[in-house]
């Protein structure tokens, strides 16, 4: 991969490589061998074409309409009919970076030459990416069984210049008027190309490649809140040692009990309490947060492979010029890492919330409740609480999984559903919450240090007195009551940009 370029060739696409065309706008090159398999998986279909055959998907009807053959004069309208039959999508459209990913895991599935597209459609794709088209993709509809329908039709029509998609002023105008512009030549679509670009898990697995960095941006960003949390109320690191995590040779508990150490380290703060042990919130960080780490690298572990998969129906063997109808479209294994990474995250929340009760209620006795310098006459941090439980009690609701849904369509043929863009949604909204009850963890924590060195100045841990440093740029110590929902908001953007991770990196190895 060159600087600010990723090469497509259906065998090699990574979450990285997603995140830098959806996110940074890399170029998108397709490797030469990939277009050769296009062509020889499209050669396959004129082949059975011309054999007079009746296949699934190349001139029949779909899902329970199958037993209907379509004549040969009629196959170019059928696909035409599908899009338009499939593009009824509703809701607020998706995010222009994950129309993107979705754009780019498409455009590495169709490269394995088994979706019998020609060359055309791969290289329009391609160009959507590169000249930054930016489609009108509706986020509810699909089910997640039969490929990511209604959201992947709303995508294709716009590749026949039908359909929407945002103008750079970001209004929403007809396709073809910007293709015009562009000088990019909409396509007709030929027999089997509307289905295999939107039959396939393209959309969950899309937008799951985007919500793993995010929940790994969350997952180091948790570890700096407990650090700083544990450093204001005295908490012990007998708990960390590395001698209990080999007993539990859990690699996420080991990895968390390493980073937190190193952020406290040389802390004078740290041990200064008087408890015999620590609350499970802060003692069982390794184990808790740990669990996170490990859950995370399953989720991502499945989202890397469906990158690289051929999800859509019938698939084509080009050197046998078998047809084969079977499930690759359902979308379950995603499904259920997405519901893992939501739970995750919950969890997360959930934690964060725990530590900040223990910030404001006096369970460290050298602080003032609710971190107030004036309690009575000033509320201090009181309702941040209120905040943080609200977002928690809504991310308790959202995570409960959606892969256990299902549906029955299409006059029962399709009888079982993944609900995977669903998991994928409501993860995203939990990771948002999340990313604000941290900020209000942090925010607490900060304003307990500056309490607490009024009382006379230590030494605080090498990586949290940089994280304290940053949230000092944004946020200015709490004297007197203020609004501080501006404060929680900037400090969770910061929070997902990595501003604090990558301060303290720069400094110290974690």
């Amino acid at each position: 991969m060159r600087r600010n370029s990723v090469v497509v060739d259906g065998f090699s696409l990574t979450i990285e490589n997603v995140v830098n065309v959806a996110r940074n706008y890399a170029r998108v090159e397709i490797a030469g061998p990939a277009i050769e398999a296009v062509r020889e998986g499209r050669k396959s279909v004129e082949r059975i074409l011309k054999s007079g055959r009746t296949v699934y998907g190349i001139n029949t009807g779909f899902g329970k309409l199958a037993d209907t053959k379509i004549n040969s004069g009629q196959l170019d309208k059928l696909q035409k009919n599908l899009l338009r039959s499939h593009s009824v999508g509703t809701g607020t459209p998706l995010s222009e970076d994950e129309t993107r990913a979705i754009i780019v895991v498409r455009l590495n599935s169709l490269l394995r030459g088994n979706s019998g597209v020609r060359e055309e459609v791969v290289c329009l794709l391609q160009e959507f990416l590169n000249r930054r088209v930016y489609p009108v993709i509706p986020r509810y509809g699909s089910l997640g069984a039969s490929g990511d329908l209604a959201p992947s039709a709303h995508l294709a029509l716009c590749l026949t210049g039908e359909g929407r998609v945002f103008n750079p002023n970001g209004k929403q105008v007809k396709a073809v008027k910007v293709l015009d512009r562009l000088r990019l030549k909409p396509i007709i679509l030929k027999a089997k190309e509307g289905l295999a670009i939107i039959n396939g898990t393209q959309v969950m697995t899309g937008i799951g490649a985007l919500l793993i960095q995010d929940v790994e941006t969350l997952t180091r960003n948790m570890d700096i809140g407990a650090a700083m949390t544990m450093e204001v109320l005295g908490a012990s690191l007998s708990s960390f040692q590395a001698r209990i995590q080999k007993l539990r040779p859990m690699h996420g508990q080991g990895h968390v009990a390493a980073r937190i150490l190193r952020l406290l380290e040389d802390s004078e703060y740290i041990e200064s309490g008087e408890r015999v042990q620590d609350p499970y919130s802060l003692r069982c960080v390794p184990q808790v947060h740990g669990a996170f780490y490990d859950a995370l690298q399953y989720a991502k572990n499945v989202i890397e492979i469906e990158l690289n998969s051929v999800t859509d129906n019938p698939i084509i063997f080009p050197e046998t010029d078998d047809v084969v109808s079977g499930g690759n479209f359902h979308g379950q294994p995603v499904s259920l890492a997405l519901d893992l990474l939501c739970i995750v995250v919950a969890e997360a929340s959930i934690i964060s919330e725990r530590r900040i009760d223990k910030l404001l209620s006096g369970f460290n006795p050298k602080l003032p409740l609710f971190l107030s310098g004036q309690p009575g006459l000033n509320s201090g941090f009181m309702v941040t609480q209120y905040t943080a439980a609200a977002l928690v009690a809504e991310n308790k609701i959202l995570s409960r999984p959606a892969s256990t849904e299902s549906a029955v369509v299409s006059a029962g043929q399709e009888d079982h559903a993944s609900m995977g863009v669903t998991a994928a949604l409501k993860a995203q909204r939990v990771i948002d919450h999340t990313l604000t009850v941290l900020a209000i963890e942090i925010l607490c924590a900060s304003q307990a240090l500056d309490l607490l060195a009024m009382q006379g100045k230590k030494m605080m841990g090498q990586g949290t007195r940089i994280a304290y440093r940053e949230v000092r740029e944004i946020s200015r110590v709490l004297t007197e009551d203020r609004s501080l929902e501006p404060d929680i908001r900037k400090l969770a953007e910061a929070l997902k940009q990595e501003r604090l991770s990558r301060a303290i990196e720069k400094t110290i190895q974690l």
